[in-house]
């Protein structure tokens, strides 16, 4: 838990989407249907318009913030509420000021304009209430505590989102992955979403991962899944913590998109026992340090393998083999 030098709010911060349209060339503007955006799920899917052409997407947002405490305790003064838009993928970050539907009133309302160009993935949208507090000005006294997605291709607005699985041929296929051509699996994290990428020129692969082969290599192929999710769970964590942001006092930021949802899971079989802010910061004090990183190893692959379930899959295959060997016998 963060500990802030000077007084915050104590009540909820809450935020929604309440309206999204779209504009293309010759500013004709169209409204998104409703169910491109969800309250429950709190995520905007743009790639559920009905034209692709859009250049910008204008988003009507309404904030809650708690007004009987501002007003009751008076530790705050120039109190503002500001919704911002960021996008880890290509740096973008877009403020607005949103203004009070009613003086004095707890709904505070505007519209945020994001373009089509600068932005390539998923972008996270919160809320702050910044105030004078002891006479130092823009200091944040509050936050929304969950923020909304906005994702630009998706046509779900789901926040959960499947692994991308493509099978490439690694042998005559682009040149980095021609590197590759001995490995059966690489995954790539350099785009918005981790992709694991199958070769399918290695020999026997896709009989053993499709699941219409033999009994045996059904067995055989259920390890191989086990492996193949380790490997991805080690990698998205190596590349979440690859990048950080950090604080001037040198506190790391959870990232946003799937890198903070990838550390939120694992950090707690990572550095056990700590709150996840703290697991994060010996996490990069490790990477970042003369010594640590090495030890920490040994805690990644066993946050990756539990994650895989790899010791369930061992066991089924060890009995369906077994299985296999005694009907073989009798």
């Amino acid at each position: 838990m963060k500990v802030f030098p000077y007084p915050r709010l104590s009540g909820p911060v809450t935020m929604r989407v309440t309206a999204v349209g779209l504009r293309g060339p010759g500013e004709r503007h169209e409204d998104l249907d409703a169910r491109g955006f969800s309250v429950v799920e709190q995520v905007v899917a743009l790639g559920l318009a009905e034209r692709e052409d859009w250049e910008r997407a204008r988003l009507k947002l309404s904030a809650t913030v708690p007004a009987k405490e501002i007003d009751s305790k008076g530790h705050w003064s120039e109190v503002s509420v500001l919704a911002v838009l960021t996008e880890g993928a290509t740096n973008a970050r877009t403020t607005i000021r949103l203004e009070p539907e009613a003086p004095g009133g707890r709904e505070w309302v505007g519209a945020l304009e994001l373009w089509h160009a600068d932005h390539l993935d998923r972008a996270s949208l919160s809320v702050h209430v910044v105030a004078t507090v002891d006479d130092v000005p823009g200091r944040v006294i509050a936050s929304s505590e969950k923020e909304w997605f906005v994702d630009i291709d998706g046509d779900s607005p789901v926040r959960d989102r499947e692994l991308k699985v493509v099978w490439n041929g690694f042998q005559g296929g682009p040149a980095w992955l021609q590197a590759f051509r001995e490995m059966p699996w690489i995954v790539d994290t350099s785009g918005g979403l981790p992709t694991v990428r199958v070769n399918r020129d290695f020999d026997g692969l896709r009989d053993l991962l499709g699941g219409n082969g033999s009994e045996t290599e059904n067995i055989v192929g259920e390890l191989l899944l086990a492996q193949m999710s380790t490997d991805v769970w080690t990698a998205v964590f190596h590349a979440a913590v690859g990048d950080l942001e950090v604080e001037d006092d040198g506190t790391p930021l959870f990232p946003h998109d799937w890198q903070g949802e990838v550390l939120r899971e694992m950090l707690p079989d990572v550095v056990p026992g700590r709150p996840v802010e703290e697991a994060l910061r010996e996490v990069h004090l490790g990477r970042t340090g003369t010594a640590g990183w090495a030890d920490l190893q040994p805690r990644i692959h066993f946050a990756a393998a539990r994650r895989a379930e790899v010791p369930k899959a061992l066991r089924i295959t060890v009995n369906g083999l077994d299985r296999l060997h005694r009907g073989d016998d009798a």
